[in-house]
């Protein structure tokens, strides 16, 4: 039933909100040239798959979790994508594709080790990464790598479609401040 929620909502959110992802582009290629990001990310049975994003760091930036980029890397327009959550609209398409789900633990590096072991002892890769979820809601991420995978687990544990049009409603509310980034 998630799956199918996925696509109608990945699908209408991409179709209704064509316009404003232009517009974003469109911006995006004014203020940094190249207004995609695109990583390899871990994803469902820890299998690999690009992420997209809006850009929302300076081109040159070193390909590191949020938590570990230098602030001065965020351009003044990423900092209103990444307040606005606007960023993330991209990912829809990882949604439509099949890498992710609108809810479920937020996909990371392979480099972030120390998660992905914890992830991996609590089982949370059994289940499609997620633009939105519990942690994000709570405002936990990466830079608290057994926190989060405790957090992911319980959200996996606890994942109905009441939950799913919780954490989204939450986050269109604009619960939750995203990644951190160093000062």
């Amino acid at each position: 039933m998630i799956r199918c929620l996925d696509l109608l909502f990945a699908l209408f959110g991409l179709v209704v909100g064509l316009p404003m992802l232009i517009l974003l582009y469109v911006l995006g290629l004014c203020d940094t040239g190249s207004p995609l990001f695109r990583q390899k990310r871990v994803g469902r049975y820890k299998q690999s798959f690009t992420l997209v994003k809006f850009r929302t760091m300076k081109v040159d930036t070193a390909s590191v979790a949020s938590h570990l980029a230098s602030g001065s890397s965020i351009t003044k327009f990423g900092r209103f994508l990444r307040r606005t959550k606007l960023d993330e609209l991209p990912q829809l398409w990882n949604v439509l594709k099949g890498d992710m789900s609108l809810v479920g633990p937020r996909p990371c590096l392979f480099s972030q080790e120390e998660l992905i072991a914890e992830r991996d002892a609590r089982g949370v890769y059994g289940i499609r990464p997620g633009i939105t979820g519990l942690a994000q809601v709570n405002n936990i991420d990466m830079s608290t790598p057994r926190l989060l995978a405790e957090t992911d687990a319980k959200l996996l544990a606890e994942l109905s479609i009441k939950y799913y049009f919780r954490y989204i409603y939450m986050t269109l509310l604009g619960k939750g401040s995203g990644d951190r980034v160093k000062g």
